[in-house]
C-alpha cells in the first residue's frame, strides 16, 4: 500500500510541472505577438493596417535612370540621329576651323610630317534645339557625341592619327538653344608630304594636310572654311630645328572618286625653307677643306713618295666617308640632289690631284730612263776643261743663268744631276762628239720638265674649283 501511495504522489508532481511549462510558453508567445503588433502600429501611423489600403513602395534612384535630364531636354530618343540633319533636302553646310598647336617632325626619309591640331566643326541640327530663357549653351564630353550625328571627317593621305585621351578624351560638344553645334577635338596626325629633293639642302618644301568627309558627297554635305584663310590659326612659338616656317594658308577643292562621286576637300598648306647653316658645317666646309688639303701635294717634292701618296689617299677616303654619311640619312631617290653635285665634284678634284701625282711620277721615271740611256752613249767628259764654266756659258749651252736655276734638279740624282744634264747638252752640240754618236735632235727634245706640271696644277686646280663654287652657289642660292 505504501508503494502505491508513493507512485500516485510522483505522478501528481509530474502533471503539475508539465502544466506550469505550458503556461509559461503561452505567455512568451503572447508577448512576442503584442510587440510585433505595436511595431506595425507605429509604422502605420497608429491607424492599423486595414484591408484595401495602398501598399507603399521605395522611391526609384534617379541617378540610375537610363535617360539623364540633358538627354530628355535634347529629346535624344525622339529622333533618328543615324541620318544627317535635313535628310533629303539641300546639303548641310559644315564650317571648319583649325588651331595648329605644334608641328613636330619633318622626315625626308619617310616623306611625311607630324602635326598636332585642334579641329573644330560648326553646323546646325534643329533636332538638338531646346528651350532656354537665358540663351546659354550646354557643353558635353565625348559620351554624348556617340548618341548624335557628327560629321565623319578624315585626313586624306594620313599614315597615323589619334585623338588624345589624357586624362579623358579630348573631345568637346557644345549645343546652343537654336540647334547650332560646335564639335571640337584634339588630334595628332602623321600625313604624307611629297618632297622634291633635287635642290637639297638648299630647298623649299610645301606640305599639305587634307580634310574630307568619308561618306557624304557634296550633295549631302558642303564642307567649307568657316572664316576663309582666317580659319587657320597657328602658335607663334612653333619652330623646327631644320626648317623655317614661312607661311600657312588654306584652299578648298573638289575631289572625285569614280565609284562614289564628288567630295569637298579642305587643304592646309604650309611652306618650309631649310636652314643651310647646319649643312655648311657638316658637309660643305669639310668637303672644301679636303679639296684644299689635296692641293698641298703640289708643293711637296715629287720624290717624296711617302708624303704625297698617303695625303692623296687620305683625302679620297675622307670624301668617300662624307658622301656615305650624307646619303645614309636621305631617301634613295632616283635623281641627283644639289649636295650630290657638290660632293661628287669635290671628290673628282681630290681624285684628280692623286692622278696628277701619278702622271708626274710616271713621266719622271720615263725621263730618267732616257737620260740614263743617253749617258751610256756619251764618251767620257774628262777631256772637257772646267765643265762648270761650260755649263753656265750661254754661248755653249744655250741656257742663261736663269735657265740653269729655274730648271732645278727634278728627275736627277742629288749629286751632279744638273751638271750631267748640261754636259749631255754640250756633248750633243759639239760636232766632234756628234760625229761619233748617232745624230740626235738634241737634249731639249727628250727632256720633259715634270716640275712644270706641279706649277700649272697650283693655279689650274684652285681656279677651276673657285669657278665651280661661283656657278654652283649662283644657281642654288
Amino acid at each position: 500500500m505504501q508503494v502505491d501511495a508513493v507512485l500516485v504522489l510522483f505522478c501528481v508532481c509530474l502533471a503539475g510541472a508539465a502544466g506550469r511549462m505550458t503556461q509559461s510558453r503561452g505567455h512568451k508567445l503572447e508577448t512576442y505577438k503584442q510587440s510585433r503588433s505595436r511595431r506595425e502600429t507605429r509604422m502605420d501611423g497608429g491607424t492599423g493596417h486595414k484591408s484595401g489600403s495602398p501598399i507603399y513602395k521605395r522611391s526609384p534612384d534617379m541617378t540610375k535612370s537610363p535617360m539623364t535630364k540633358s538627354e530628355q531636354l535634347l529629346r535624344i530618343d525622339d529622333h533618328d540621329f543615324t541620318m544627317r540633319p535635313a535628310f533629303g533636302g539641300p546639303p548641310i553646310p559644315v564650317g571648319v576651323d583649325v588651331q595648329v598647336e605644334s608641328l613636330d617632325t619633318i622626315s625626308e626619309v619617310d616623306m611625311d610630317f607630324t602635326m598636332t591640331l585642334y579641329l573644330r566643326h560648326y553646323w546646325k541640327d534643329e533636332r538638338l534645339s531646346f528651350p532656354s530663357t537665358n540663351n546659354q549653351s550646354m557643353t558635353f564630353d565625348s559620351r554624348l557625341v556617340k548618341k548624335i550625328w557628327v560629321p565623319d571627317m578624315f585626313f586624306v593621305h594620313s599614315k597615323r592619327s589619334f585623338i588624345h585621351d589624357t586624362t579623358t578624351d579630348n573631345v568637346m560638344l557644345r549645343v546652343y538653344p537654336d540647334g547650332n553645334v560646335l564639335y571640337s577635338l584634339r588630334v595628332t596626325v602623321t600625313a604624307m608630304c611629297n618632297m622634291d629633293l633635287s635642290r637639297f639642302p638648299l630647298d623649299t618644301q610645301t606640305c599639305s594636310l587634307e580634310i574630307e568627309s568619308y561618306a557624304y558627297t557634296d550633295d549631302d554635305l558642303m564642307l567649307y572654311w568657316k572664316k576663309g584663310n582666317e580659319s587657320l590659326n597657328t602658335d607663334d612659338r612653333i619652330s623646327l630645328s631644320q626648317f623655317l616656317i614661312q607661311k600657312f594658308h588654306t584652299t578648298t577643292k573638289l575631289a572625285f572618286y569614280s565609284s562614289t562621286g564628288w567630295y569637298n576637300r579642305l587643304y592646309i598648306h604650309f611652306t618650309l625653307r631649310r636652314h643651310i647653316f647646319f649643312f655648311l658645317l657638316q658637309t660643305y666646309f669639310p668637303a672644301t677643306l679636303m679639296v684644299m688639303l689635296s692641293w698641298v701635294s703640289f708643293w711637296i717634292d715629287r720624290r717624296a713618295v711617302p708624303a704625297r701618296v698617303p695625303l692623296g689617299i687620305t683625302t679620297v677616303l675622307t670624301m668617300s666617308t662624307i658622301i656615305t654619311g650624307v646619303n645614309a640619312s636621305m631617301p634613295r631617290v632616283s635623281y641627283i640632289k644639289a649636295v650630290d653635285i657638290y660632293l661628287w665634284v669635290s671628290f673628282v678634284f681630290v681624285f684628280l690631284s692623286v692622278i696628277e701625282y701619278a702622271a708626274v711620277n710616271y713621266l719622271s721615271t720615263v725621263q730618267e730612263r732616257k737620260e740614263r740611256k743617253l749617258r751610256e752613249r756619251l764618251p767620257c767628259t774628262c777631256g772637257i776643261g772646267n765643265p762648270d764654266e761650260m755649263m753656265i756659258d750661254p754661248q755653249i749651252t744655250g741656257y742663261g743663268s736663269m735657265d740653269a736655276n729655274t730648271t732645278g734638279h727634278y728627275g736627277m740624282p742629288e749629286n751632279g744631276g744638273r751638271q750631267e744634264r748640261m754636259l749631255a747638252q754640250v756633248a750633243l752640240n759639239d760636232p766632234q762628239i756628234t760625229g761619233q754618236v748617232k745624230p740626235s735632235r738634241g737634249y731639249v727634245n727628250i727632256w720633259i720638265d715634270t716640275h712644270a706640271i706641279d706649277k700649272y696644277s697650283r693655279v689650274v686646280f684652285p681656279g677651276a674649283y673657285i669657278l665651280f663654287n661661283i656657278i654652283y652657289w649662283s644657281i642654288y642660292s
